[in-house]
């Protein structure tokens, strides 16, 4: 069960990360006060700002914790909903009684102090800079595979923007939608999740934005990469800290705070085929599919019985896969956050969705129920999903099995091609955007006449003819190492 949860915020440009993470905890521990002796495990999420070497062990002795473990993530946006199943998991098994995952960011703050600003070191050992060189590296848990190979790294395929409007372009294609008509239904999409971030005090951003808002490529609004303006990417430059308190029900009644608890139902992991070239339809999601089919079934559960959602927002594609993958609709009457979602609550990193989570347990302790979350990493390629509850789970805590649909996943890769002297049909692209309008650059991953797949970068000579051009369904001319090509005649 997550007995507490805290979450913390700060706009000072001087802000730590390791700083946010303390308070986020120490607002979890004020709670649940005598818990803190008996935590034994510190899990820390990947920190992408200055940290140190032991981000958890640092954060441990900055609470005066004594864990017997501490350990640290690696990258993705999965990790703090899969570092809270792994502790339920271990919770269950009685192997364990009391774990905090926590994380934060401070890239507000490291924007600034790119700057000149000076970091201030206002809590005594919450600063890797003060205490973490003493310490021993935190051990790394997780998949560290990284998210893309030599075939997207060879034509500039790299920045998450780029590759998740990859996704969407796809998407709209099996729409029937051109550019500008799917940004129109994305500022549907996502103008419900301002309105939720403007209740929440942590939020980045609490200004209510109206479709049009969202949709509309102004000087203050501009286009990023088609068809995503600004306001609809997640906004990283936050500085945002979370923790939670994973308990065993035993613990938290011998710490007289069982009445607080929101129950962890269930917990359930995929991956969908790695890289993403190698994906068979990039417009759609299996993994996502196979984990919250998981979550879901381990919970015995249907999804009609979830009162709350928190689905992972990075991009807008990614809301429309989980939309997808759940099999509900895009304006359902529970909502699809309980955040205000990475572009508006704020993008802490790869700590997003353990926000999330706290935001459900506070939703569920206030309205009873039930509540979903899903987490993303890389480039929509890591997916963890948990069932939350206020009562206890039928059959406790359970883990969804995933192990045969992800060997129906990986088995679905489709061969990649790093070099081709041939024709090929676009089946996914990303046109960069650049001051007035004008393409700077154009990838796309395009399938070839045998049925690889080849990423592929504009010829220099192609992008001006590339504005306002839709791509996907084109044919191309692809040649030479990296892959460039120029439209078919």
């Amino acid at each position: 069960m997550v007995i507490a949860a805290g979450q913390s915020v700060d706009r000072d440009p001087t802000a730590e990360a390791l700083e946010l993470a303390v308070r986020a905890a120490q607002e979890a521990f004020e709670e649940a006060p005598s818990l803190r002796a008996r935590v034994q495990l510190v899990s820390m999420v990947n920190v992408m700002s200055n940290a140190g070497p032991a981000p958890a062990a640092t954060l441990a002795r900055a609470l005066g914790l004594s864990p017997t473990r501490t350990e640290v993530s690696t990258i993705g946006g999965n990790s703090p909903q899969w570092l809270i199943s792994r502790a339920a998991a271990a919770i269950a098994a009685g192997e364990l009684e009391v774990a905090l995952v926590a994380g934060a960011e401070a890239q507000h703050s490291a924007k600034a102090q790119a700057g000149g600003a000076t970091p201030r070191q206002q809590l005594e050992g919450a600063s890797a800079n003060v205490e973490g060189a003493a310490l021993a590296p935190d051990p790394v848990v997780g998949d560290d595979r990284v998210g893309i190979g030599d075939a997207e790294a060879s034509v500039g395929l790299v920045a998450p923007v780029h590759v998740y409007a990859l996704f969407e372009s796809a998407m709209a294609h099996r729409a029937g939608r051109s550019g500008a008509e799917q940004r129109a239904m994305l500022g549907e999409l996502m103008a419900p999740f301002t309105e939720v971030a403007a209740t929440q005090p942590v939020a980045w951003f609490r200004d209510v934005r109206t479709p049009t808002e969202l949709a509309t490529v102004t000087a203050d609004n501009r286009l990023v990469v088609e068809p995503y303006p600004k306001r609809m990417c997640a906004f990283l430059h936050v500085n945002q800290g979370a923790a939670a308190l994973v308990t065993s029900l035993a613990a938290a009644r011998a710490a007289g705070v069982a009445d607080m608890a929101v129950f962890c139902w269930s917990g359930a992991e995929a991956a969908e085929v790695w890289f993403p070239s190698a994906r068979p339809d990039l417009a759609t999601s299996a993994g996502l599919h196979a984990a919250s089919a998981a979550a879901l079934s381990a919970a015995e559960l249907g999804v009609d019985d979830i009162g709350a959602f928190d689905l992972y927002s990075c991009f807008p594609c990614a809301v429309e896969m989980a939309v997808e993958a759940l099999g509900i609709a895009p304006h359902d009457s529970r909502g699809l956050t309980t955040t205000g979602g990475l572009p508006y609550f704020g993008g802490p990193g790869n700590n997003y969705s353990l926000h999330g989570v706290a935001s459900t347990v506070y939703r569920i302790r206030a309205h009873g129920g039930t509540g979903l979350v899903s987490a993303m990493g890389w480039y929509a390629t890591k997916h963890a999903v948990g069932i939350y509850g206020a009562t206890p789970p039928p059959r406790g805590w359970r883990r969804g099995d995933t192990e045969a649909a992800q060997r129906v996943i990986d088995a679905s890769a489709v061969p990649v091609a790093t070099e081709a002297e041939s024709h090929a049909l676009v089946v996914a692209a990303a046109a960069v955007a650049g001051p007035g309008g004008t393409v700077t650059a154009a990838p796309v991953i395009a399938r070839l006449p045998d049925g690889r797949q080849i990423a592929a970068a504009a010829q220099r000579s192609e992008l001006d003819a590339l504005a306002g051009r839709e791509l996907v369904g084109c044919r191309i001319e692809v040649s030479g190492t990296p892959p460039r090509y120029r439209l078919a005649p």
